[in-house]
């Protein structure tokens, strides 16, 4: 079926999109961004678009305009102006079947639009399944770990667990994503990765329930690239087993921490699986400081020469 990507403009379709937040997230209603927001926003330079098939909502972003304060307090406001993305929800029988990526593709037209060059906004960064959709496939970048950004959430899916975040940078007008949306994603391998230097910091091992547990410690070494692995399903390890959901966060934690202290930047996301062994995930980082409004000069040498490698 195909699916209709345009703003939504009537109070119905407003409170549609209200039932779609409870849906999708499992959310109380005081989790819920409600009507008068959803329409002083959109009213007000936000950008709120729905996904319709057959005239039924199935899918929706919000975002607003914000300001990137690292640019310095010195900096224009026009300069400092970004699109700040709080919500892309899908209802879950419609997911995996592009209609988030149609909605992302739709947002990063309305807000070129309004002359903007970047867009950002906040995921779990040990949802393998975000990752790959945001680092991967759309090309964003991370050097921003937030913690417990939102204190205690009370949907499904963040019950019970810090929310911490990545506060992602997606440069829309950058030929790295220019590239990778019209060209796709060019899958790399972790073995790919590692033949061009890069280093595997935190090595995981699974328990006989299958799961994967953290190591105590990871490294720090001093090389371009390099990989940190995180579970390949986190909200199955929740599931079964809560207390180890809490370890790979804080795990975590420090390792993001550490490696943004260092100068790396997220840029790849790999997923994959070896004969008859689990399947696993990682992130791929580069040693790179964000300057600037297109910063891929500063690593798109070793990027080419990795590609090039295989």
């Amino acid at each position: 079926m195909e699916i209709e990507i345009r703003p939504l403009r009537t109070l119905e379709e407003i409170e549609a999109c209200i039932e779609l937040q409870r849906r999708i997230w499992g959310s109380e209603d005081l989790d819920v961004v409600p009507a008068h927001v959803l329409i002083t926003a959109a009213h007000n330079g936000g950008v709120l678009l729905g996904a319709f098939a057959g005239g039924q909502l199935v899918g929706f972003v919000f975002g607003f305009l914000g300001t990137d304060e690292r640019r310095g307090r010195e900096a224009p406001a026009a300069v400092k102006l970004k699109h700040c993305s709080h919500q892309l929800g899908v209802l879950p029988e419609w997911q995996d079947k592009g209609v988030g990526y149609q909605l992302k593709l739709a947002q990063r037209e309305a807000v070129r639009n309004q002359g903007l060059r970047l867009i950002t906004w906040t995921y779990d960064p040990l949802e393998s399944r975000n990752a790959y959709f945001n680092i991967a496939k759309l090309g964003a970048v991370c050097n921003t770990y937030l913690r417990n950004v939102y204190g205690e959430l009370h949907d499904a899916l963040n019950r019970g667990l810090p929310t911490d975040r990545f506060q992602v940078d997606w440069y829309i007008a950058s030929r790295r994503v220019a590239t990778r949306l019209r060209q796709g994603h060019y899958a790399l391998s972790r073995a790919l990765f590692e033949q061009a230097g890069a280093v595997l910091v935190n090595p995981c091992r699974f328990d006989d329930r299958g799961l994967p547990i953290p190591p105590e410690t990871f490294q720090t070494p001093d090389v371009a690239f390099w990989l940190v692995e995180i579970p390949h399903r986190f909200q199955e390890v929740k599931r079964q087993d809560p207390g180890l959901a809490r370890a790979w966060r804080f795990h975590t934690r420090e390792l993001f921490e550490t490696a943004f202290a260092l100068g790396y930047l997220v840029v790849d996301f790999v997923r994959e699986q070896e004969p008859g062994g689990p399947p696993r995930s990682f992130y791929a980082l580069v040693r790179a400081h964000l300057t600037g409004t297109e910063p891929w000069s500063i690593f798109a040498r070793d990027l080419v020469d990795l590609r090039d490698a295989e």
